[in-house]
């Protein structure tokens, strides 16, 4: 995959990026577990793909006391350290016991990542589901947004990010001119179009764009017989139906919706690069397949007639 800007980082990345809350093992949330050697082994193919992914995304807060990110540094340790040309992006997240998501929290965050991950710098810090507080909150003297400025200050990390849900939200963090890369999920897929604006201003002025969930938790990918929810909540009924009518319309072309459903993201002008959660070495080279499977043109037109109404969006339009 051709590597290319993320914004105005100066960070090149790969259009698909590996996203690795799955490796964390959360079978409440994903209905599967991930042993630990899984994980690695999954780690290595990402490493091990010749260039055609070059991005791991992280956070502090996926799994039981930063499972994801521990297996992550496992795998890193035993090529001793991060590859040259590998891109490593972690979130900071409040104190999974107490809640507390202050200034000195996310600089404890960071430091327990640094240990896990046994590096001694980020190139891409985010701050991670801001919605847990408020922004005001957030914002304040010595709050998150501050300890995160003051850690790229400091030359600890290269960029800052933030990466959350709801796009006004988002929006109000990328105008405190703090943020040069935005990340949302599940709000740019094939069934919900909420991020568009968001992404495609974000673009404009130069920041990068990371567009995660494509699969919409999963109902784009396994179908909605198996996986019930959009976005890992109760949808209404349209949700499902439309995902039944565009899976009918793919099969029609002869490709799987997965397919599109990945490449609606990274055919996109306005996104850096698509998130996708990985859990396996199969589920690596997977996704690669996907994204290179060739889509008709008429199939795009047909899924876009399809698209559910905006009022169902996950953040529908005022």
């Amino acid at each position: 995959m051709t590597i290319r800007p993320l914004g105005g980082t100066g960070l090149s990345v790969t259009p698909l990026c590996v996203g690795t809350s799955p490796l964390a093992s959360m079978p409440d949330l994903y209905g599967y577990a991930v042993d630990e050697h899984r994980a690695t082994v999954t780690v290595d193919a990402v490493l091990d793909s010749g260039g055609a992914i070059n991005f791991i995304d992280t956070s502090n807060g996926y799994g039981d006391d930063g499972s994801a990110e521990r297996r992550i540094g496992a795998a890193l340790r035993r090529r001793g350290g991060l590859p040259s040309g590998i891109v490593l992006a972690t979130k900071v997240d409040p104190d999974p016991r107490t809640g507390d998501f202050s200034g000195a929290r996310v600089r404890r965050s960071f430091e327990e990542s640094l240990g896990r991950l046994g590096v001694d710098r980020v190139q891409l810090l985010h701050l991670h589901d801001p919605e847990r507080i408020t922004f005001a909150e957030a914002t304040a003297p010595g709050g998150p947004v501050e300890a995160l400025a003051d850690l790229k200050r400091e030359g600890l990390v290269g960029h800052l990010g933030v990466a959350g849900g709801p796009v006004a939200l988002m929006r109000q963090f990328l105008d405190t001119g703090v943020f040069e890369v935005v990340l949302s999920h599940n709000r740019h897929t094939l069934l919900d179009r909420s991020a568009l604006d968001l992404f495609r201003t974000a673009h404009e002025r130069g920041i990068g764009v990371l567009n995660a969930a494509p699969y919409g938790g999963g109902m784009l990918a396994k179908g909605p017989e198996k996986q019930t929810k959009y976005a890992y909540g109760e949808r209404d009924d349209t949700i499902a139906t439309a995902a039944l009518a565009m899976r009918a319309a793919a099969a029609r072309a002869g490709v799987p919706l997965a397919a599109a459903a990945l490449q609606f993201s990274l055919r996109s002008p306005f996104i850096d690069s698509t998130v996708v959660g990985v859990s396996s070495p199969e589920r690596v080279a997977q996704t690669l397949e996907l994204a290179a499977t060739e889509i008709p043109e008429a199939l795009w037109e047909e899924l876009e007639s399809l698209v559910p109404p905006a009022e169902l969006w996950l953040d529908p339009p005022a």
